[in-house]
């Protein structure tokens, strides 16, 4: 019996040491990658050769606040490209850095002819960036609008009273630091609050009016916060056209003068670590090579990359965020 347990003692131990160096092995795994994945995308390096070329720029995933993107793209207005296209394909995010993405691409567009072209969703702050463009390519499928703006904040009074934490404060005013989700919202910060989101709603009403040529009646179908198809969003003139980046580039040849046959060469914005695509996929190549599959699937299909870019959200937001069942 002592030698059994002696044995059992002894794998257990050495189930705890390959545990261990299966993980040191992920880490180590995941840092090489993407330092490769930064190394190909250094700081400065934002393109191949745009000369004499359409310059093909990304906009995927989470909108937000991003200085490194608006230098990038004021480098593309100086740039010997003829003409741009805008690939959006974003739920949204702050309402701030959709702004500022918008203010870039207006920029860009005095400088350049340019185009976006919807890769299947362009919500919310998304669509905010789509029309700083004069002309907006999408496919029939695609999902576009979601014109409106929201404030969410968590609540944990209640579950304060149930652990017994009371989170005492002083402040110089009642509405200072309010909602702070530690105490039943009043009714004075939630008619604040209430206010801020209607502001901004107002803005992107009137940007939406503006850009798309709309009158009040036109404005209010497609301005309560739904997203609409690209063959609905046509008839609503959400967007110009339907198509893809083809139709994109037969529009610049035909109405910007643009040379035919221009090869279309991506111009690449510098990514955000946690916005970087490879990431996710580097995690479950590693996982996989150590043999933790089970949870490499599990990362794919909860997307934990995703997940945590957006509690990073923070502030007024743009943001479509559809309901997923289990």
């Amino acid at each position: 019996m002592s030698l059994d347990s002696d044995v059992i003692v002894d794998r257990r131990r050495l189930r705890r040491k390959l545990t261990f160096w299966r993980v040191v092995a992920v880490v180590i795994a995941i840092a090489a990658l993407s330092a490769i994945g930064l190394a190909m995308s250094p700081r400065g390096r934002t393109a191949l050769s745009t000369s004499g070329s359409i310059a093909r720029v990304n906009i995927e995933g989470l909108i937000r606040s991003d200085q490194e993107r608006v230098e990038a793209l004021e480098r593309l207005e100086n740039s010997s490209a003829e003409a741009v296209i805008v690939h959006i394909n974003s739920p949204g995010g702050t309402t701030a850095g959709s702004e500022q993405l918008y203010d870039s691409l207006v920029r860009l567009k005095a400088k350049k002819p340019l185009v976006v072209v919807v890769e299947g969703l362009a919500a919310s702050g998304g669509y905010i960036g789509a029309i700083a463009s004069d002309h907006i390519v999408a496919q029939q499928s695609s999902l576009v609008g979601s014109i409106g703006v929201l404030f969410q904040y968590p609540n944990v009074s209640e579950l304060l009273k149930t652990v017994g934490v009371k989170i005492e404060e002083v402040k110089s005013s009642p509405l200072k630091a309010a909602p702070n989700g530690y105490e039943p919202t009043s009714p004075e910060a939630r008619a604040a609050l209430d206010d801020l989101v209607k502001d901004s709603y107002a803005w992107f009403r009137g940007l939406v009016k503006s850009r798309r040529n709309m009158d009040d009646t036109q404005l209010e179908k497609v301005a309560d916060g739904r997203v609409f198809t690209g063959r609905q969003a046509v008839e609503l003139k959400l967007i110009d056209e339907l198509g893809d980046e083809k139709t994109a580039v037969a529009w610049l040849v035909a109405n910007k003068n643009v040379k035919k046959d221009l090869p279309v060469r991506d111009y690449k914005l510098v990514p955000r670590f946690g916005d970087l695509t490879f990431l996710r996929t580097a995690t479950s190549i590693a996982l996989d090579a150590v043999g933790l599959s089970g949870i490499a699937r599990q990362i794919e299909r909860t997307g934990v990359v995703q997940a945590v870019d957006r509690v990073g959200l923070d502030g007024m937001l743009a943001l479509w965020t559809p309901a997923t069942g289990n």
